[in-house]
């Protein structure tokens, strides 16, 4: 062995010592700091390459990629009108993401029991995903009217299918074992439905959420862009300015859309680690966060 070799033998134990010495809140704070200096030169890069772009575009047409300074005086030039029209496109996503878990749950939980049931409503479930909802979009305007209703329905029916499959695949994915402790112990349905099925059904409920809170901002959005109900959202501001050519405007709404897409994931984010800190995928997350 050489003086090396023979060096770092020695020293290991120490060395191992001094990082177990080292307080979690230190090596938290470190992953942390890591992470967020990460995360602050990609969005320093992005910054650039944009603003390099619309200097380019500057030269050719002025108007054609705005500058992130255009944007950001079109945004805090009428920020009390583009938090009004957030709160309206939030008000559409929650209630449409309301709508639709409410029914998608309730039929997964009767699928579950019933499995013929399963068998009628999947290929229709299937044939709505595959439909282009914008199609659909102005059969509902007729049927609903031109109120908000369309907005909440058109919402629901975009996050519809994602929240449909994992609610079914999370209530049918218990433990075996578990399952035959409650049937030892004649557990009725609703018992097994409350104390075993809904929270095995969590993790994959979470996965649902952290799909469907994004996309239903996209499907608020599209409502609004395929809706006759009223010029209130973020995706009728969007469409406005499109069509009197507001470019800064539109990128500004567009700033707005990513606002509360960050959001609503940060909100998925803390809820699953608060309701379920025993998830490896969330313990795995809080060590390396």
């Amino acid at each position: 062995m050489s003086q090396h070799d023979l060096a770092r033998a020695v020293l290991r134990p120490f060395a191992g010592g001094l990082d177990r010495a080292e307080p979690k809140t230190t090596r938290a704070l470190r992953r942390r700091l890591k992470s967020t200096g990460a995360a602050a030169v990609g969005i320093g890069l992005f910054a650039l390459v944009w603003q390099l772009v619309a200097a380019h575009y500057a030269v050719r047409t002025a108007n054609a990629f705005p500058s992130l300074g255009k944007i950001w005086t079109a945004l805090t030039g009428n920020l009390s009108t583009y938090g009004i029209d957030a709160a309206h496109t939030g008000e559409e996503v929650a209630i449409g993401l309301g709508i639709s878990f409410v029914v998608a749950f309730a039929l997964a939980v009767v699928m579950t029991h019933v499995p013929i049931v399963e068998q009628v409503v999947m290929p229709l479930a299937v044939v709505l995903n595959v439909t282009p909802i914008v199609a659909i979009a102005p059969g509902l305007t007729f049927v609903l009217g031109l109120g908000m209703s369309p907005r909440y329905v058109v919402t629901a029916l975009i996050v519809f299918f994602p929240l449909l499959i994992n609610s079914l695949v999370g209530l049918g994915s218990v433990d075996p074992e578990a399952l035959d402790v409650f049937r030892t112990m004649h557990a009725s349905k609703t018992e097994v439905l409350l104390h075993l099925r809904i929270p095995s059904s969590l993790p994959l409920l979470f996965v649902a959420a952290r799909i469907c809170f994004p996309l239903a901002t996209v499907g608020a959005v599209v409502a609004e862009f395929s809706t006759s109900g009223p010029g209130t959202g973020l995706g009728s501001a969007i469409a406005v300015a499109a069509a009197s050519s507001d470019v800064p405007t539109v990128y500004a709404a567009i700033f707005c859309l990513a606002v509360m897409g960050l959001v609503l994931t940060l909100i998925v984010t803390i809820a699953e680690r608060r309701l379920l800190p025993w998830h490896p995928s969330v313990r795995t997350t809080i060590r390396e966060s």
